[in-house]
């Protein structure tokens, strides 16, 4: 068994593998960072380019997602590299550090899992509702739903803070969550709390990407009835195919971050439930290890993301040139 609240082995002199570890861990930063930073040149230079146009509330949305996994890569990353660095676990150096790492990874989990449902009900409105998108949806209104977003993020995972939940540091002590393993009725309330929140958010995302493929299912079945009766009036030859709305390339955009969003966010959520139910107490090594194991999937979310807008986006450049040019 194992001491809950110390679980570290990042300071174990015996520990020879600790540099097998480290190196991952810095180029996995590394390209997070850069991934981030190439994401939001980006969106800079297509604010730039669009400026007789304004820039649309997804491009706002997905600023606010790259800024979030930004952040959060950089404050997350330098204090693990910093256990690294100097031998020592969270908990060893300082026991605020350790809540504080708790704080910021729920926060910056919680904050890109509510705006990724931003995303996702912003392309819903605007595909299944475009006169109630248009009416009430505007960039002025996406920022103030960031803000929102942020500010109950904060609140929610200050509650440890204040009695309600716990924190504690996770083997090999180079990271602090919230615990997940707690006898007592409040602090197992909140982590169920939080377990729960993130289960309901992926379903609403998922939903909310069904019914726009649904939608665009009709739209495209409508549209191209329309075509094809107009071109019969007029004794032409139907078009091949339809031209998509732009706000087709925003919900593949979105479908790949949804899918990268469940393959990295399931399993904490997976991991979060089965602590929560199971005996109280410590757990073994193994146990550790499936929860360090989860942990990283949620953090591989803010490398990936910003390089999936890369690609994508040169994609779409590339495509739209190529259209223009023939």
């Amino acid at each position: 068994m194992m001491d809950c609240n110390n679980s570290c082995t990042v300071s174990d002199p015996g520990h020879k593998d600790r540099w097998c570890v480290v190196c991952p861990a810095i180029a996995l930063f590394i390209t997070g960072l850069i991934g981030n930073l190439i994401a939001l040149w980006i969106i800079y230079r297509h604010k730039i380019v669009a400026r007789s146009n304004p820039v649309s509330v997804f491009y706002v949305l997905v600023s606010g997602l790259v800024w979030t996994d930004l952040l959060g890569k950089v404050l997350l990353s330098s204090m693990v590299l910093a256990c690294y660095s100097l031998s020592k676990c969270l908990m060893d150096i300082s026991e605020y550090l350790c809540h504080t790492f708790a704080l910021l990874m729920s926060f910056f989990g919680l904050c890109s899992m509510l705006i990724l449902l931003a995303m996702a009900v912003e392309c819903l409105l605007s595909l299944g509702y475009p006169y109630m998108y248009h009416r009430y949806v505007t960039r002025r209104r996406a920022l103030l739903t960031l803000i929102s977003i942020y500010a109950f993020s904060v609140l929610f995972c200050l509650m440890p803070l204040f009695g309600f939940g716990k924190y504690r540091q996770y083997q090999p002590g180079t990271w602090c969550f919230i615990s997940l393993n707690e006898s007592e009725g409040i602090d197992k309330a909140f982590s169920l709390i939080y377990a729960t929140f993130f289960a309901l958010a992926i379903l609403a995302v998922v939903i909310c990407n069904l019914l726009v493929k649904i939608n665009l299912m009709k739209m495209y079945r409508l549209t191209r009835s329309q075509s094809i009766c107009s071109a019969s009036s007029r004794g032409e030859t139907p078009p091949s195919q339809v031209r998509h709305p732009k706000e087709l390339d925003h919900l593949a955009l979105l479908v790949l971050m949804t899918l990268i969003f469940l393959i990295c966010s399931i399993p904490i959520t997976v991991r979060a439930y089965i602590r929560v139910f199971s005996s109280y107490g410590c757990v073994d090594e193994q146990e550790e290890q499936r929860d360090l194991s989860a942990m990283r999937f949620l953090s591989v979310n803010s490398i990936v993301d910003p390089w999936v807008f890369i690609i994508f986006r040169t994609s779409c450049c590339l495509a739209g040139d190529k259209a223009l040019s023939s």
